[in-house]
């Protein structure tokens, strides 16, 4: 089976070095993750982007909007991306660039960061992506839930606020990140009640393999989760990814294929990736 990671970083942003240094123990490289993707099968990367200005800075107010991924020299056939938005570099030049980027073939949806920025999703400031997502008809991808800076105000990232979002924009598709842990039940109910809402599961866990499998072994830490994906009893709408490079891919990958039904296993870790990012088709497929 071919696997799409629909959520993964290769930025130069000061916690993720130190997370792979000190917790995963994961090469963060770009020939670090393809070389981690080759040994899993995973045919393709949907990289988040983002960026600071100095180290340690993220949540960033003086990056620009669009965010990449600044690891990457030029975009291959492995990689994509979601441009990221900066709310406080949004005038009218930064729109400008936004939509200069979505007309490449390789920027497959839109990245915001609630929690990170305070800003609720539904706020004004966050209108005019929306309508760019919904001329270029690439998905809007949100961060919800814990947020992996102390500096993040969580109230922001509750994946209650994606609803009003997803009534005002049905014809744009909206992916939470992270499922909206810990809040994971409030998000199963917004993926289950609206048709444009889907949720990945990446960055769940963070560490290596041996701290991936005692979390998921747990008899509690992901009571949780496996609560809200019963009852959102929507597989098909949920998404295969790591936020690498929190986690090494295949301890990750074990822990969401004895998650998820192996009915729902072409879904979760190929077929729905297709539908929420339609752009990257053509590239997976030739």
């Amino acid at each position: 089976m071919k696997i799409i990671d629909a959520h993964m970083h290769l930025s130069h942003i000061d916690s993720f070095r130190t997370t792979a240094l000190e917790r995963s123990h994961v090469d963060y490289s770009v020939s670090g993750l393809l070389r981690e993707y080759e040994e899993n099968g995973v045919v393709l990367g949907i990289g988040m982007g983002v960026t600071e200005t100095a180290a340690g800075g993220f949540p960033d107010r003086e990056a620009n909007t669009p965010m990449g991924l600044d690891m990457l020299e030029q975009y291959s056939r492995q990689f994509v991306y979601c441009p990221g938005v900066n709310p406080f570099k949004l005038d009218q030049s930064n729109l400008d660039a936004l939509e200069l980027d979505l007309q490449r073939p390789e920027a497959v949806g839109i990245k915001i960061y609630l929690g990170y920025y305070p800003f609720f999703a539904y706020d004004d400031v966050y209108q005019p992506v929306y309508e760019l997502a919904k001329q270029y008809k690439v998905p809007v991808v949100y961060h919800t839930g814990d947020t992996y800076s102390e500096r993040g105000l969580l109230k922001y990232a509750h994946p209650l606020t994606i609803d009003e979002v997803a009534v005002q924009h049905r014809e744009v598709n909206f992916m939470m990140a992270h499922f909206g842990d810990p809040w994971v039940l409030d998000g199963a109910e917004v993926v289950y009640k609206n048709r444009n809402v889907f949720a990945d599961l990446s960055g769940l866990m963070v560490g290596d393999a041996a701290e991936c499998s005692r979390l998921k072994d747990s008899p509690l830490f992901f009571s949780h989760l496996r609560h809200a994906v019963t009852y959102c009893d929507h597989y098909e709408k949920m998404l295969f990814g790591t936020d690498w490079p929190l986690a090494p891919i295949q301890p990750y990958l074990q822990f969401v294929q004895e998650l998820i039904p192996a009915a729902y296993h072409q879904a979760v870790f190929y077929d729905t990736a297709l539908q929420v990012f339609p752009k990257i088709r053509p590239i997976v497929e030739s």
